[in-house]
């Protein structure tokens, strides 16, 4: 136990014992005994371990030998007492473990490691350690009650949302403060859950202090802590301070009817990997109290499995670790407040091999994802979950891909969406892409899941270009100077191109594009800045870029006013149509006798492809596709609404279908770049009546259409 986090020895050292029930390993001291040991303030604490490699022996003192065996075990074992280790369930983590900054500068990782070199070199004083404080417990009450079928999600990441924000006080930036000032953007922008990149506790404390991107984690997704926010990202880092800041934002951002969703990586941990076998590599925390309990480990006990491309699995298949993750999601969902969670490489959660495999078991009624469903509290607006959960339903390696293949309740990221609307825009004549596959996404990806609002939809994500790049560049640029790069990897099938060099033509497509994913059945996501026309200058992999070049810039607000007032306008629309968010599966069938199917797909001519041109679904040399989607059935206010996609590279001149007795088409927006000084959108109230019974739509564009 120590009075502070950083530079001094521990004031306390005291003994724990396990319950022979519970197994648990604790210790109770009285708050007389810390002020007599001099702790009267902040209190904080670790962990120093003994196991079968390195065995207890009363003469060890800190920085010695004394009981080592062996670096690891046959078993998986890595204990090292000369490395302070952090309570898993710690609430919050005094620092980073490395500091590049004065007083207490601690920039050597190597003294984490165990080995032959480092292995007697004790951590105690400069180690991450726990900070006691009172759990978190939100108001269950002013969390918004809202299907996930009916939201508008954004994604970003919480220091970039707010970093270079001009409208926030400057000590507020890049904050959890700062961001709970944009929830009247957000509200205005339509968007209504907000999802950031990781908060949880990682190893961020030194980035941008060299302006390079050397050693950088910008993104985050490297956790060694699952229950504290990240104390950079508060105003108020005094201790408690990073818990409530986090909470004060939810509730503002509650407060305009918006949902919070955090991004969680229980697939592995920043301890990361080891260098060989033989190497110990960091012994921070989950390595040092149970390795082969917390990591998958190979049937060496040296090695480890690994399904994410940066570090060991952690063992899922363990009912230690599934415990800590389901402790971690109730405390984000009860205690901190959260209404959601978006799992990075979900598949590692229903890995059921506990040792040298991999193999994803959904049905395991025991395994994090079903429990998540199972014991979090309910919310019965939201499907019956008390919390909505989303996967990124992928992996490294076999068997890892599993998109449609979660428990029933989980929403998934739809790659497939993604990739087949990529092909359609911007690999026309090299991609085949038939009018069945463009059907089965905007319809909600019946192929793939059970309910058309699991299928999450989105073109671009924060792994990746932005809106903006998609349509700007014929492949990655990750190799530029800072502050724009250089940033290693980012994948090179990227499915974009830069629209033959034309500026007008890239925000064209890029307004294409994003109709489709906001006018389509399913939940619609969106990048943070997207609506402003954002671009990363084609580095599509900024995991390591601190900088003002990957934060938002609000000067595209300025600089493209028609794409931002495009893009509230499309968002509300989105929000006043419940025809564009069906519970269910759109049926094909007239099911209140208006004679209308509650939804029809069309032809340039105005047919209904289903009745009277079924080839056409398959014939690869088709690039037009309209449907028509009865607002009747769905309690719209709108009879119809009408969505025409011209994929092909030139006009069309399309038949407008019939309309019902009494009734008329109004155009809602176009996409081409002839409507753009209008924003290309008609507000709500102000739709332009078409008299005609045909319309030339141009190349690559959107017609949205409703009927009244």
């Amino acid at each position: 136990v120590y009075d502070q986090p950083l530079g001094a020895q521990e004031r306390l050292n005291l003994p724990l014992s396990a319950d022979p029930a519970t197994k648990i390993w604790a210790v109770t001291i009285p708050v007389s005994t810390l002020h007599s040991s001099g702790v009267t303030d902040a209190v904080y604490y670790g962990y120093r371990a003994w196991g079968p490699n390195w065995t207890f022996d009363p003469s060890w003192t800190k920085g010695s030998g004394a009981g080592f065996q062996q670096d690891v075990d046959a078993q998986g074992n890595r204990f090292n007492p000369n490395k302070l280790l952090l309570d898993p369930y710690a609430l919050e983590v005094s620092h980073d473990p490395l500091i590049p900054t004065s007083p207490g500068q601690q920039t050597d990782g190597r003294i984490y490691q165990s080995g032959a070199a480092d292995r007697n070199t004790d951590t105690g004083a400069v180690a991450p350690k726990g900070i006691v404080i009172a759990p978190a417990a939100s108001d269950a009450a002013s969390k918004p009650v809202r299907a996930f079928k009916d939201e508008i999600v954004y994604e970003v990441h919480l220091r970039g949302f707010t970093k270079a924000d001009p409208s926030i006080p400057e000590g507020l930036r890049g904050t959890y403060a700062g961001a709970a000032r944009k929830a009247q953007y957000l509200k205005d922008l339509g968007v209504t859950a907000l999802e950031l990149l990781p908060v949880q506790e990682f190893q961020n404390d030194a980035n941008d202090v060299v302006a390079s991107t050397a050693g950088d984690n910008y993104w985050g997704y490297d956790p060694y802590n699952y229950f504290a926010p990240d104390r950079r990202y508060a105003a108020d880092k005094s201790p408690g301070g990073p818990t409530k800041e986090f909470q004060t934002m939810v509730q503002a951002l509650h407060a305009q009817g918006i949902k919070v969703y955090i991004d969680v990586v229980y697939n592995h941990t920043g301890e990361g990997g080891v260098d060989s076998p033989s190497q110990a590599g960091k012994v921070l925390t989950l390595r040092g109290l149970d390795n082969a309990t917390y990591y998958e480990v190979g049937a060496d006990g040296a090695s480890y499995v690994d399904n994410n491309g940066v570090a060991p699995n952690l063992n899922t298949a363990n009912s230690v670790v599934r415990d800590l993750i389901i402790d971690s999601l109730s405390y984000w969902a009860n205690g901190i407040g959260v209404d959601g969670f978006r799992f990075d490489l979900a598949p590692v959660l229903g890995n059921a091999c506990i040792s040298s495999c991999f193999r994803f078991d959904a049905k395991a009624a025991d395994n994090a994802l079903n429990r998540a469903i199972a014991e979090l509290p309910l919310r019965p607006a939201s499907g019956g979950r008390g919390v909505d959960l989303i996967a990124e339903p992928w992996g490294i390696g076999d068997g890892t891909y599993q998109l449609g293949f979660f428990p029933v309740g989980w929403a998934q990221w739809n790659d497939q969406f993604r990739d087949t609307f990529r092909s359609a825009q911007n690999l026309l004549g090299v991609d085949t892409v038939v009018p069945a596959a463009l059907s089965t996404r905007l319809a909600g990806s019946s192929d793939r899941f059970q309910k058309p609002w699991y299928s999450v939809n989105f073109l671009v994500a924060h792994d990746g270009f932005t809106l903006r790049d998609l349509y700007s560049y014929n492949g990655k640029n990750n190799t530029q100077p800072w502050d724009k790069g250089p940033s290693d990897g980012g994948s090179d099938s990227n499915r974009s191109w830069d629209q033959g060099g034309s500026a007008d033509l890239q925000r064209q497509a890029a307004r294409t594009g994003f109709a489709l994913v906001m006018l389509s059945a399913g939940v619609p996501m969106m990048t943070g800045g997207d609506e402003m026309y954002r671009t990363q200058f084609g580095n599509n992999n900024t995991y390591n870029l601190d900088s003002p070049s990957n934060w938002l810039n609000y000067d595209n607000a300025g600089q493209q006013p028609h794409f931002l007032n495009y893009s509230r306008r499309l968002l509300a629309f989105r929000g006043a149509h419940p025809g564009l968010r069906p519970a269910e599966f759109f049926k094909g069938t007239d099911n209140n006798g208006n004679g209308l199917k509650d939804l029809t797909w069309l032809n340039s001519d105005g047919q209904d492809i289903v009745a009277e041109q079924p080839g056409y679904f398959g014939d690869a040399n088709q690039h037009f596709l309209g449907y028509r989607i009865d607002g009747s059935e769905f309690g719209d206010s709108a009879q119809s609404i009408c969505v025409l996609y011209n994929g092909w590279k030139d006009p069309v001149t399309a038949t407008l279908p019939p309309n019902l007795a009494g009734m008329k088409w109004y155009r809602v927006a176009d996409t081409a770049g002839w409507m753009e000084n209008m924003d290309n959108f008609n507000a709500a109230g102000s739709e332009e009546l078409l008299t005609g019974a045909t319309y030339s739509l141009a190349g690559r564009s959107v017609l949205l259409l409703i009927e009244k």
